[in-house]
C-alpha cells in the first residue's frame, strides 16, 4: 500500500486530495495544528477514527514552524509521497504579517526537504508553488517566465521553489514543484475574493447583507476548478523523473468579471451592491496572470474541463444550497455530465 503525507490537509487543496488518495488506495496521513477548536470540517466526511479495520486516514499534530516535530514524524510515518500543501496562503495577510508569512511558507518547506534529507527515506516530494511567483511578468506565464513577485507571499514561495529546486539538484531528492495558477472550489476559504463573491450573494439574496465591499476589480487571474488541480499532484509524482509543471485553463479574467458572472446568474445587478473598499487594495497589484501550460498538457495529458463560467456556477449553486436557497441548477448538471463517476464527494 502506497503511502502518502498531506500537509495541509484541512484546506481545500489538501481535502480533495485526501480524497483522491484514498480512492488510490493509498494510506493518507495528514498535518495538522494543534487548537483549541476544530478545523477540520473540510475531511471529516472521510475521517475515520484510526482504531477502526482498515482504517487508511491518520491525522498528526504538527508545525511548519518546528523543524524537529517534522523530522520526527517524516521518520516515524516514512511515507513514499508528501505534498506540501500548507502555508500562510492570503496574498494580502502576507502583507500585514511578511515576517510569519515567509517564517512559514518559505521556511517551512525548507524545514521539511532536510527532514527527507536527514530522515534518509526513500520519498518524492511535491511543492505547491504559486502563479503569485510571476508577479510583475507579462502574460501568458510558463515555466521559463521570469518569476518578479509582488507580495511577501508570493516572495516566500519562491523562496522555497528555488529550494526545491536546490534539494533536488544538490542531494538527488525526487523534488517538483506545481506552479498552480488560482484554482477554487465550493471548499475556497471564506475570505478568498471569488468565495467572498459567492457567499456575499447567498446572503443579499436571503436580506442578511446589503452590500459587498471587494479591492479592486481589474485584476485578471487565470481560474480553475481545484479537484482537477489535485490529480495533477498526484501525476507530477508519478512521472520517471521529477520536473516541475505550471497548471492553469489558459485563459484570464477579471475579479469585476466574475462578480457580473455571478450575479447575473442569479439574476442581480451586481452594480447595486458591489462597493470598493480601499483596505482590500494591495500595496502592489499583480495586473495579470494567464497559464500557458503547454508542457503540461503534453507530458501529464493536462486539459481542464471546468472554464470560468463553469466555475462560477459550481460556486455559487454550492453556497445557495448551503444557505437554503434554491440554486438556478446549472451549476449542479455542469458538474454530473462533465464527472459522472467523481471521486469526491458533493458539495
Amino acid at each position: 500500500m502506497k503511502k502518502a503525507l498531506i500537509t495541509g490537509i484541512t484546506g481545500q487543496d489538501g481535502s480533495y486530495l485526501a480524497e483522491f488518495l484514498l480512492s488510490k488506495g493509498y494510506e493518507v496521513h495528514g498535518l495538522i495544528r494543534r487548537s483549541s477548536t476544530f478545523n477540520t470540517e473540510r475531511i471529516d466526511h472521510i475521517y475515520v477514527d484510526p482504531h477502526v479495520p482498515d482504517a487508511r486516514l491518520y491525522l498528526h499534530y504538527g508545525d511548519l514552524s518546528d523543524s524537529s516535530n517534522l523530522t520526527n514524524l517524516i521518520y516515524d510515518i516514512r511515507p513514499g509521497e508528501i505534498y506540501h500543501l500548507a502555508a500562510q496562503s492570503h496574498v494580502r495577510v502576507s502583507f500585514d504579517m511578511p515576517e510569519y508569512s515567509n517564517n512559514i511558507t518559505g521556511l517551512g518547506t525548507v524545514r521539511i526537504l532536510e527532514s527527507i534529507r536527514k530522515s534518509g527515506i526513500d520519498c518524492r516530494f511535491y511543492q505547491a508553488s504559486s502563479s503569485e511567483m510571476f508577479g510583475a511578468s507579462l502574460p501568458p506565464q510558463n515555466e521559463s517566465t521570469e518569476f518578479r513577485p509582488r507580495s511577501p507571499y508570493a516572495c516566500g514561495k519562491l523562496m522555497a521553489h528555488w529550494m526545491v529546486t536546490n534539494y533536488s539538484d544538490g542531494y538527488g531528492l525526487y523534488a517538483v514543484s506545481g506552479i498552480l495558477f488560482n484554482h477554487e472550489s465550493p471548499r475556497r476559504g471564506e475570505t478568498f475574493v471569488t468565495r467572498k463573491i459567492t457567499m456575499a450573494l447567498s446572503n443579499i439574496l436571503l436580506g442578511k447583507q446589503d452590500s459587498l465591499y471587494l479591492g479592486s476589480l481589474e485584476p485578471e487571474r487565470d481560474w480553475g476548478y481545484a479537484p482537477e488541480y489535485v490529480v495533477t499532484m498526484w501525476k507530477m509524482l508519478q512521472q520517471d523523473a521529477p520536473r516541475s509543471y505550471v497548471i492553469g485553463t489558459g485563459e484570464a479574467h477579471s475579479v469585476g468579471e466574475f462578480v457580473e458572472e455571478a450575479f447575473s446568474y442569479a439574476g442581480l445587478d451586481w452594480s447595486k451592491y458591489v462597493m470598493t473598499d480601499p483596505a482590500y487594495l494591495r500595496p502592489n497589484e499583480v495586473e495579470s496572470l494567464r497559464a500557458d501550460s503547454g508542457k503540461a498538457k503534453e507530458a501529464l495529458g493536462w486539459e481542464p474541463a471546468v472554464r470560468f463560467g463553469d466555475l462560477v456556477r459550481i460556486m455559487v449553486d454550492a453556497d445557495m444550497r448551503k444557505a437554503g436557497l434554491a440554486p438556478p441548477g446549472e451549476g449542479d448538471r455542469i458538474l454530473k455530465a462533465k464527472f459522472p463517476d467523481r471521486w469526491w464527494e458533493i458539495d
